[in-house]
């Protein structure tokens, strides 16, 4: 039996309970749910700060702890299914369960109920939240302030296009495993673009391409997805797509014909697919 152990809760013989009878652990673990309290905290392959950052939590989002490392933490993030290691003191106890989402691209949270008072974050687009309060122009968050009103939407009030949504990240970093608004990849773009339209969405390119079905080539239009061996871009027509790239090192626009030339001589060959999701 082949695993994915970047979406199963499973190391050095110790997994998920909810694995039992069905992969070989010695111990069975029931997850401890942790939520993330900062603006985002790295998804670690290891039990250190330096090593790679495989994904990001953001602000709101839950994990599910299965074993302590040191300062670290190894388990689960629901939202994605992603495993790793996360620095324990950027999570809390289990938040309350979120009754909007952070809809604009970015948004302080401030000490008090004034936006002359200290502000931290910024928490980004897709960070889930509780209001506790509402004094009209700030709302009260759980755990970390007051936020503008109108940069939170509703659960269950989504955008409709997710191309729309990545061209808003325009100019953001590269940044590798990143899926915050201050930096980002391939992948975190159009996961991030799929969220904030209420989509799920894997976490890696290999993962995402298995969403939608396959289109032609000429039948490329806005919406749509193009991958490569490592890499995804965002249709923005027929023409131009967006993507988090390493060339450009930026979220950037580019015409498609462009980027096929500059990838097939460059760095991933040929492209693998272009999808249309429902």
């Amino acid at each position: 039996m082949s695993l994915d152990l970047r979406v199963t809760p499973l190391r050095d013989g110790i997994a998920a309970r909810s694995l039992e009878g069905l992969v070989p652990a010695e111990v069975y673990l029931d997850p401890k749910p942790r939520t993330c309290t900062v603006a985002a905290a790295g998804i670690h392959r290891a039990p250190d700060a330096a090593s790679e950052q495989m994904d990001q939590l953001l602000f709101g989002e839950p994990f599910e702890v299965l074993e302590e490392e040191g300062a670290f933490v190894f388990g689960q993030a629901p939202r994605d299914g992603y495993c790793g290691f996360v620095e324990a003191a950027k999570l809390g106890p289990r938040a309350p369960a979120p009754t909007h989402w952070v809809s604009a691209i970015r948004t302080y949270a401030f000490a008090g109920n004034s936006i002359k008072s200290q502000a931290s974050g910024p928490l980004s687009l897709n960070a889930l939240v509780h209001v506790e309060a509402d004094e009209g122009r700030l709302v009260k968050i759980a755990n970390g302030g007051w936020v503008t009103a109108q940069h939170l939407s509703p659960i269950g009030v989504f955008e409709t296009d997710w191309a729309g949504v990545a061209e808003r990240f325009l100019g953001a970093p590269y940044l590798w495993g990143g899926r915050e608004s201050l930096g980002l990849d391939c992948s975190g773009l159009v996961q991030q673009a799929l969220f904030a339209c209420g989509r799920a969405c894997p976490r890696d390119a290999d993962q995402q391409e298995t969403l939608g079905r396959p289109i032609a080539r000429q039948d490329f239009r806005r919406g749509d997805l193009v991958f490569w061996k490592g890499h995804v871009a965002i249709g923005l027509d027929e023409a131009r797509i967006v993507h988090a790239n390493g060339h450009h090192m930026a979220v950037a626009i580019e015409p498609l014909d462009e980027a096929l030339a500059r990838i097939r001589a460059n760095s991933y060959g040929e492209a693998t697919s272009f999808r249309r999701l429902g």
